[in-house]
């Protein structure tokens, strides 16, 4: 049963298994009449021949509570992207697919790097921030959601109590996050929240001295959920990463442009699931190995905004200071998960925190090595100052893409 603690920081809206979801579909509804909701879909090509995203989108033609859908589409070529275009026409509510890697996105792509304000590398981060361009450029929003395309576990009652506390005008909330206990198949998941995120927060407590930013990181039940909501009013400001560090990224801007009594996390399953990445041990250019790496730099670099002065001394405290911490959380989760007849094999979970003290300290000569890296992409807001056309031409773009290969 779930509980209702309140953390004092950030609202939790629990689900306390109370009211009927076909009663929030309702009320969503009739909020969607006067205050739109887009869903933005950040995917991969490869996703559309594994399992989840066809149940996805299943599930997702049923959510007459959705608008619009943005599909941000990458890693394909024109049969590819003909091919998408038929895997998406099913669902009903108006839908754009971006092809990212076609060639009138590209030259789009190019114009901006031109003017200095192109993603600097590929991935999902950069998915997104196109897809919110075209979002904002479509107009007509009220509310902007994002999930992934590899949830194995989806409903779309997830995605109704994830846009809820966002779209109901009687609510204050700007920004939502989701939450979801990460078990599944007898194991505990979520190794990178548990074993870096979490003792990394209370390790740079310790070092950095305490911060009114590391509580409200704490507070959050699972930062790295890629599950957002927003009101499209706060997104043209909005500075986000181009790698990893992408929900790290999102919550950190959120604290610099919402008043925290405006943000909220929501509990939108009992059971989450989705593809899990290898560790890479070997290879810290993949896996599990680059995300931590990616969400060290997002910390270190949202701290070095907030004042705080990092020297190779203070990386080598804090992989210390968090090694021991970690060391002592897996002894708590692992006592949690017997408790509950989950399975955790603590020589690997011990394997994972030795890998990631290792990426802290990695991450931090990165930090120290390019001080001039400007690895945020810049705003939507500042984008259209330096070019007002640029939307245009992306609404312009996706729709010839879409009207040359319709299915």
């Amino acid at each position: 049963m779930a509980d209702f603690h309140q953390n004092g920081f950030v609202a939790t809206l629990h689900n306390l298994r109370s009211t009927d979801t076909a009663k929030l579909t309702a009320e969503l509804d009739g909020f969607a009449r006067t205050r739109k909701i887009t869903l933005i879909l950040p995917s991969l090509f490869s996703e559309l021949e594994g399992d989840a995203l066809p149940h996805i989108i299943d599930e997702l033609s049923g959510a007459s509570f959705v608008n619009r859908i943005v599909i941000g589409l990458d890693r394909a070529d024109s049969d590819q992207y003909r091919i998408a275009k038929e895997f998406f026409s099913r669902l009903p509510q108006e839908h754009a697919v971006l092809w990212n890697d076609g060639p009138r996105l590209r030259e789009i792509d190019a114009h901006m790097e031109r003017i200095g304000l192109a993603p600097e590398e590929p991935g999902k981060g950069r998915n997104v921030w196109y897809c919110l361009g075209y979002a904002l450029a479509s107009q007509g929003s009220s509310v902007i959601a994002l999930h992934d395309c590899d949830i194995t576990t989806y409903s779309r009652d997830m995605l109704a109590r994830l846009v809820y506390p966002v779209a109901n005008p009687n609510f204050p909330y700007q920004f939502c996050k989701g939450y979801y206990p990460r078990i599944a198949e007898g194991k505990l998941n979520g190794r990178v929240n548990r074993l870096l995120v979490s003792p990394l927060l209370i390790a740079l407590k310790k070092v950095a001295g305490d911060r009114v930013f590391f509580d409200y990181l704490r507070a959050f039940r699972y930062p790295l959920a890629g599950e957002f909501a927003m009101r499209t009013a706060i997104v043209p400001d909005m500075r986000i990463p181009s790698d990893w560090g992408l929900e790290i990224g999102f919550l950190s801007e959120a604290w610099r442009n919402v008043n925290p009594r405006s943000i909220c996390q929501v509990d939108i399953s009992d059971a989450y699931d989705h593809k899990h990445q290898q560790v890479s041990a070997d290879d810290r250019s993949s896996g599990l190995s680059r995300m931590s790496i990616d969400i060290c730099k997002a910390m270190y670099r949202k701290l070095a905004a907030e004042g705080v002065v990092f020297t190779r001394e203070s990386f080598s405290s804090l992989k210390a200071t968090y090694h021991r911490i970690a060391l002592d959380m897996i002894e708590s989760y692992y006592n949690d998960a017997v408790l509950n007849g989950l399975y955790i094999d603590r020589h690997q979970e011990e394997s994972n925190v030795e890998l990631f003290a290792s990426n802290v300290v990695e991450a931090g000569n990165i930090f120290l090595e390019n001080p001039m890296e400007t690895p945020f992409i810049p705003s939507w807001s500042r984008v259209y100052s330096a070019d007002p056309d640029i939307l245009r031409q992306m609404l312009d773009a996706v729709a010839q893409d879409n009207a040359d290969f319709a299915p």
